[in-house]
């Protein structure tokens, strides 16, 4: 008998570097939900000698933020990490992205 796929919806988590963390524990309760969680990576501290927005540090800033804008247009909703109700210029640019193409947008905190 064959196994039966599920079709998973897809969030994209977008919020601030600074908060990679607790990101990263958020993909993991999305997962843990059956839901598809695309995001920022947490990277271990011994992998570069800076704590935030190491891809400045590696010169590849544009790019993964091109890579980030495609997570959005394959996700079926958006989720906005915004602790304490912070949202960065780079999220605040990605809100804007995905209300330009109709996704449905959540936030951790209300605005």
């Amino acid at each position: 008998m064959p196994i039966k796929k599920k079709k998973r919806k897809i969030v994209c988590i977008c919020g601030s570097s600074r908060f990679c963390q607790e990101i990263a524990i958020t993909k993991w309760e999305f997962e843990k939900l059956g839901k598809i969680a695309l995001g920022l990576h947490l990277l271990p501290s011994w992998y570069m000698p800076v704590k935030h927005h190491g891809a400045e540090f590696e010169g590849v800033a544009e790019t993964l933020d091109q890579v980030h804008f495609s997570k959005i247009d394959i996700a079926d909703e958006i989720f906005i990490f915004n602790k304490n109700g912070y949202v960065g210029n780079q999220t605040a640019k990605e809100i804007k992205y995905a209300k330009k193409k109709k996704k449905k947008i959540v936030y951790l905190e209300e605005i």
